[in-house]
Order: C-alpha cells, then structure tokens, then sequence
C-alpha cells in the first residue's frame, strides 16, 4: 500500500506538470516568445517539412501533446497506484515503462527546459522509485 502512495504522488505531480503546461498553451502569454516580431514570424512561416502548417501552429501543436503525454502518464500511473496496485506491482513491464517514461521527462527537461520542471520530475522520479522499492520490502 505504501509503494502505490509514492507512485500516485509521482503521478499526481506530472499530471500537474502536464495540466498546467496545457492551460499555459491556450491562454497567457507565458510560453509565447517574448519578441512580437518572432511571434508574428512563426505565424507567418512554414517548417520545411510541410506548407501546410505554419511554425506557430507546430509550436501550439507540439506543445498541446507533450501536456497530453503528460496529463495521460499522470492518469494512467495515478489510476494504476490507486486502483490497480497488485496488477502494476506485479509488472515489471508497466513498472520500466513508467520509470522509461520519466526518465526521458527528465533528460528532455535537463537539456531544453529551465529548471523548475526539471526539478519537479525529478522528484517525481524520487517518489516513483521510493514506490517501488517500498513495495517491494
């Protein structure tokens, strides 16, 4: 019982990461460029992979579906650790997966995010392998 507490705890807290991120992508000037000019070009111009899309709309999108991945990893863990405790535990496979997925969170954090997320995965990871750990003693 104690281990699925600390990996509901570690999902509660991604699953914040990710609902916040999503608010601050549809309102809010906080994950915009601070230059007009940038942002008026992004809305102006096209990735070279398509013409179809302008840059602003891939940032908007691609920012949208990284809080998705994060809001659905906080879901899904946080549901497991609750309701489903024996058959996570039981999976070593959902317990990589998990573990897998916050790692790549926090590298991806470390390397182009600024230190606050990177700080909250990381202890978010803290607490999902307490889980595990605790659980298994």
């Amino acid at each position: 019982m104690k281990g699925a507490v600390f990996i509901a705890a570690s999902a509660a807290i991604i699953l914040l990461l990710g609902l916040v991120h999503l608010r601050y992508t549809f309102s809010g000037p906080l994950l915009q460029p601070r230059d007009p000019e940038l942002t008026a070009k992004m809305m102006n111009i096209s990735p070279v992979i398509t013409r179809e899309a302008t840059m602003w709309q891939v940032w908007v999108g691609f920012n949208a579906t990284h809080s998705l991945g994060l809001i659905l990893f906080g879901a899904v863990y946080g549901y497991l650790a609750i309701c489903q405790r024996e058959f996570l535990f039981r999976s070593w496979f959902l317990l990589a997966l998990g573990f897998s997925a916050l790692l790549g969170y926090g590298i991806i954090a470390k390397l182009y995010f600024f230190s606050s997320p990177f700080r909250a995965i990381v202890f978010a990871t803290i607490l999902y392998l307490a889980g595990i750990f605790v659980n298994r003693l």
